[in-house]
């Protein structure tokens, strides 16, 4: 049709199916991506593919390691260990100009990153970062941006969902590209370049409007802090740590155990990491269950409550797995690659383009379905240019997760925060831009490979 391969249409087709049901009929993301699956079935005519991509996901270690992590940012909530880490952090910060707010960017970042949705932690920790920040002389506006930006960074970062979802789909297209831990390294390596961004802008929003530290009435004392909060410090080291040692001592657990072992010990890592995490929460936090005490009613009290919670973002990233086997099975990649390569653009046009590109398709659908959708095709393309491929699925997440519930107008992160802060659209745009803006840049010199990332 007008010279437009027919996977083209394929994909415009369903990128209009998944905006009419997400924006146009406002239905949920888990309701959207299973009737997309359908869809794609049904107008590609692959029904061959139908039970072997629905059944896809079930078989993948990665899916159920997404589960895994979701319910260890359940009981971190539970056990209130994050809570004593933010109350810690708001001891020592507190003091300084700003403080509330970079509170507000570690802890929504961290536990963004667990719960892998973005404008479900701005709702869930805005509440109280928010109105701590107004409280320190923060614009609503502001205020509102700083969380909604904080929240959202927490997508790329491990083990937020789509960082594993889109190690997948790397894997589909270049499989043994890089191991799963050195993938989880780099996607740190990226996060903290990010974090770097959004410290030194907070730093230069709070000069320019003379944000003021915490009140001193409300900051909570050090000594109390550190008692009760010192043992949660080491939740990020229990999470980073054996993913780290897989990836970085590769040689040394060959030399031990063999290539066979240490290739088990690869594949198993990323499954225990949020068992040990979720225990060692369970072990330093039990005082804050019912009773005291840690027992198995609390246990399936806790885990019943989770579902509302953990089962649609389990949904969403099953049928957007099932979803991407679709595309792998036609070749859709290829085709998409080969219609992009057509236009003659170069590998500078191509670092340009796919970070405003996703930035504009973040106004309309969520991080995951866009890695879904386009992921695979955009890395084919990418890796045909002569880039590196592996670099570019690495910045998906950052180009997809983290811009999908900043960019105005349609931003459901960015309207999340400015319920909370009473902020009005405008003026909240006016910062949602600036944090937008740079992330796009920053963006950008990634993927010239200029900085050096940890794992690639």
């Amino acid at each position: 049709m007008f010279g437009i391969p027919s996977a083209i249409l394929y994909l415009v087709g369903l990128l209009l199916f998944v905006v009419v049901l997400f924006v146009g009929f406002k239905r949920p993301m888990y309701e959207v991506m299973t009737l997309s699956f359908v869809f794609l079935v049904v107008i590609t005519g692959s029904y061959e593919l139908f039970w072997e991509a629905l059944l896809y996901p079930s078989t993948s270690s990665l899916f159920y390691a997404i589960i895994a992590f979701m319910v260890v940012a359940v009981i971190f909530d539970a056990t209130k260990v994050v809570n004593n880490i933010i109350l810690l952090m708001l001891s020592i910060v507190g003091r300084v100009r700003g403080g509330a707010g970079y509170v507000a960017l570690l802890s929504s970042t961290f536990m963004a990153s667990l719960s892998g949705t973005g404008p479900g932690n701005v709702a869930a920790t805005g509440v109280f970062t928010i109105p701590m920040m107004k409280r320190s002389n923060f614009p609503p506006a502001l205020a509102a941006s700083v969380e909604m930006s904080s929240s959202m960074l927490g997508n790329i970062i491990p083990p937020s969902g789509i960082v594993i979802l889109t190690f997948g789909i790397l894997e589909g297209i270049y499989p043994g590209s890089i191991s799963l831990s050195s993938w989880m390294v780099a996607a740190y390596g990226i996060g903290l370049w990010f974090l770097i961004q959004r410290w030194l802008t907070l730093w230069a929003l709070c000069k320019i409007y003379k944000v003021e530290p915490v009140p001193i009435q409300e900051l909570p004392k050090f000594k109390e802090s550190l008692a009760k909060g010192w043992p949660a410090l080491a939740l990020p080291i229990v999470i980073f740590l054996p993913l780290f040692a897989d990836a970085e001592f590769k040689d040394f657990f060959i030399g031990r155990i063999g290539e066979d072992g240490a290739g088990a010990l690869s594949s198993s890592v990323l499954m225990f990491t949020p068992g040990l995490a979720g225990a060692y929460a369970l072990t330093i936090g039990r005082k804050a269950l019912p009773s005291h005490r840690l027992n198995l009613q609390n246990l399936l009290n806790m885990f019943s409550k989770s579902l509302l919670q953990v089962v649609p973002i389990g949904v969403t990233i099953y049928m957007a797995y099932a979803a991407s086997q679709i595309f792998l099975g036609l070749q859709m990649d290829a085709a998409v690659r080969d219609w992009f390569l057509s236009f003659g653009l170069s590998k500078t046009a191509i670092l340009i383009i796919l970070p405003l590109f996703f930035m504009v398709l973040g106004m309309v659908l969520p991080g995951s379905a866009q890695v879904a959708i386009l992921g695979g095709a955009m890395i084919t393309v990418f890796g045909s240019l002569g880039g590196d491929p592996v670099l570019l699925a690495a910045m998906l997440p950052a180009m997809t997760g983290a811009l999908e519930g900043m960019t105005p107008p349609l931003a459901l992160g960015l309207y999340v925060a400015m319920g909370i802060a009473g902020s009005s659209f405008v003026q909240t745009t006016k910062f949602a831009i600036i944090w937008v803006v740079l992330h796009v840049l920053l963006s950008i010199i990634l993927l010239t490979g200029i900085l050096p990332i940890i794992g690639l």
